[in-house]
């Protein structure tokens, strides 16, 4: 049962390589890794019993490489052996004298390699297919399994080695490369390395010469920045053999230096004089027994050392981890299923030739898109945001929010001061000084002033207008647009035209609605302030009723016996009194500062002399009683008549920009849409999919097809 764990995890890994799309699913695996000169090859030597890894020096592990091993006396009834034995002799056989041994590739179904010079001299053949002759490096593996009745049933990853870890001078030097080898080839290493043992369900296989300082170890320095606690590293410690006489790995070994979970493991490998000389990795096994069982500092551990003992741990390990993760394997595989059989959905099944279809689908496509337009619009789509406004909300907030509060605070008298109401009052008038506050003024004042409202609504307008672009935005995101990005361009030329064709009739009625506001005043609106209220108002706020003054004696004062006059009154009569007053002229203080008065009586009576009135006439000086009343109700007038038709531009300019802009929208894109686009000439050119489309749905096809077989083999433990 066990055993047949690590077969599942093989077939899952062979389903996706199979297939040709990258593994989505963290399966789990041991990932080698080490220096170059650490014997890491070596070690996975031993473990197959067999020479078949590339030799020499630099890099000679230049891609991932999955190491399958399969033990055959444990597999021997199954139906995969059964069909190997039967095609034993077939003709793709590579020839050899052991049949209980052979190597198969992935990338070569049905051909076996019975002779490991043979798997050898095919993996630097489809390396150097992969990155060349000049050294480089590639993420794509090699998928090699080795059926053996020597190996136990295990699963590891090879990944290239480790430049050598640099001290002094030569930390401050950049690796130099050799030959045609890429610039950056170290870095290159270091992603490949951490993308493989980053992930939670690796088992990281840390090898070590031990020779070395465990501390500058390049193989457990970058272990431990994936796994600093060491809760998924084993250390093996290779070269036990030529550590100087009187040292050993006993401290490492009882986690005393740096401790990992899973221990540490001591081999001795066949040095270089022993690979030039084709020594036998099984005498190289035995010599390594002998020498763990009578070396003094180990003899007395010498079951918990050497390479048999490194392959039994590592398979326990692996079948202890793929026990744990495979129910959460499992889920995974579903849940990706299921999400790549959705997005293929979308992505729908390539188009025929038939034009009825493609209208078909044109139809469809521009009724989907109106029904969710008008859908945003009213707010009742089912996938409503809770993180901020969109849609008609939007438009809601710039009716409510935006414009009410822009046309609230227009201040009708900010621009208007007293010296101007005062000219416009005289100007209005004409050559007959008025006798009371005169309507003209107020009107042309407060036109001037409802002509100001015309900007914030045409912008008013503007927003919404954006707003209905922004939506068009989100709808064109959609899954059918990213198929035809033909369509997608031709429906926002189409509806981006259409929307401002339907500004020019709202911004007309708009600035109509603001036309009519200031062509009629109507000063009979229930809500507006009389002119006799204005006047009783101004009048209240300048002279406000007080006591009577009293002398001393609780009489009356002779100053105060005229009874209470109005200003207008009260001016009138000090001009009858004071006919020559400079206060008491009708126009007051309007030429303050160019009189010049005759001292001489007699040069007065003698001839009336006065200046001719200036080019340039304005309003100087102090304001008079007279005019400083007539000014207050004017000013209170035009704030009470403004308010008026504030209310009524903020009701009605958002139901203007509703009539002629957003309900027009819902109610006519349809049919903007359908004549323009609905069209046989158009629709080849509508229904192009884009090469994305094109590549995604094979992608997508291809990764159902290989989750579709993990499923099946999961499904069978």
């Amino acid at each position: 049962m066990d055993t047949n764990l690590i077969k599942t995890v093989n077939k899952l890994q062979d389903a996706f390589a199979s297939v040709g799309v990258h593994n989505p699913v963290d399966l789990p695996q041991i990932t080698v890794i080490g220096s170059q000169s650490s014997g890491k090859s070596s070690v996975l030597e031993n473990i197959v019993g067999r020479d078949f890894l590339p030799r020499g020096s630099g890099i000679v592990t230049r891609r991932p490489l999955v190491l399958q091993l399969i033990n055959r006396a444990a597999s021997s009834n199954t139906a995969e052996d059964n069909e190997a034995k039967d095609n034993s002799d077939s003709d793709k056989l590579t020839g050899g004298d052991n049949q209980d041994e052979w190597g198969e590739f992935l990338h070569l179904p049905g051909q076996k390699f019975y002779k490991f010079d043979e798997i050898r001299d095919e993996i630097v053949r489809d390396t150097e297919l992969k990155t060349g002759k000049n050294l480089g490096i590639s993420p794509q593996p090699i998928n090699l399994r080795i059926f053996s009745p020597n190996v136990l049933t295990l699963t590891m990853v090879d990944l290239p080695g480790l430049t050598k870890a640099r001290t002094g001078q030569e930390s401050m030097m950049k690796k130099v490369p050799v030959g045609d080898q890429p610039k950056d080839i170290e870095k290159q290493i270091r992603e490949m390395l951490l993308k493989y043992i980053t992930k939670p369900n690796a088992i990281i296989l840390a090898v070590t010469a031990a020779n070395t300082d465990l501390a500058n170890s390049d193989g457990l320095k970058m272990a431990r920045e994936v796994d600093p606690e060491g809760l998924r590293t084993i250390g093996v410690l290779t070269k036990v053999d030529l550590m100087d006489e009187g040292t050993d790995v006993i401290d490492i070994l009882a986690g005393r230096v740096i401790p990992l979970r899973l221990g540490y493991v001591p081999v001795v490998n066949r040095g270089q004089r022993d690979i030039d000389s084709k020594k036998n990795i099984s005498k190289a096994l035995e010599s390594e027994h002998q020498f763990f069982e009578n070396h003094p500092s180990y003899k007395s551990k010498a079951q918990f050392c050497g390479t048999p003992f490194l392959a039994r741990k590592l398979n326990m390990i692996l079948m202890h981890h793929i026990r744990t993760t495979l129910p959460e394997i499992k889920s995974k595989i579903q849940a990706l299923l299921a999400k790549y059989q959705q997005e293929l959905l979308q992505l729908g099944d390539p188009l025929g030739d038939g034009q009825g279809n493609q209208a078909n689908l044109v139809l469809n496509i521009i009724t989907e898109f109106c029904t969710e337009f008008r859908t945003i619009i009213d707010g009742n789509s089912n996938d409503l945001s809770s993180f901020e406004l969109s849609g008609g909300a939007r438009i809601s907030f710039v009716f409510h929010e935006l414009y009410a509060n822009g046309v609230k605070s227009i201040d009708p008298l900010e621009q208007t001061k007293d010296s101007d109401i005062r000219t416009i009052l005289y100007n209005s008038s004409g050559s007959s000084p008025a006798l009371f506050v005169a309507t003209t003024a107020f009107e042309v004042i407060i036109k001037q002033q409802i002509k100001r409202l015309e900007d914030p609504s045409i912008k008013c307008i503007n927003m919404v207008y954006d707003e209905l672009v922004r939506i068009l935005g989100q709808l064109l995101t959609k899954q059918f647009f990213k198929r035809f990005p033909q369509m997608k361009d031709k429906f926002y030329h189409v509806v981006l035209a259409f929307f401002k064709k339907a500004v020019a009739p709202t911004t007309k009625l708009v600035t109509d609605l603001v036309s009519m506001e200031s062509c009629y005043i109507n000063t009979a609106h229930p809500d507006f302030l009389n002119g006799h209220q204005a006047i009783a108002m101004v009048n209240e706020r300048l002279h406000p009723k007080a006591q009577p003054n009293t002398t001393e004696q609780g009489k009356p004062s002779s100053r105060n016996h005229a009874p209470h006059q109005s200003p207008s009154l009260s001016a009138n009569t000090a001009n009858q009194n004071s006919p020559t007053s400079e206060n008491g002229s009708f126009f007051g203080s309007f030429f303050a500062g160019n009189k010049k008065t005759k001292k001489s009586g007699s040069a007065l009576m003698d001839s009336a002399v006065f200046e001719t009135p200036p080019a340039s006439l304005k309003a100087t000086g102090a304001l008079s009683d007279r005019e400083h009343m007539e000014t207050e109700v004017i000013k209170l007038l035009i704030q009470s008549y403004y308010n008026i038709v504030k209310r009524t531009m903020i009701d009605m300019v958002p139901k203007a920009i509703m009539l002629n802009l957003v309900s027009r929208a819902k109610e006519e894109l349809q049919r903007e849409l359908l004549t323009e686009l609905y069209k046989a000439d158009v629709l080849d050119d509508l229904l192009h999919e884009s090469e994305f489309t094109q590549q995604r749905r094979k992608e997508c096809k291809k990764m159902i097809e290989a989750l579709q077989k993990a499923d099946e083999i999961v499904a069978s433990v």
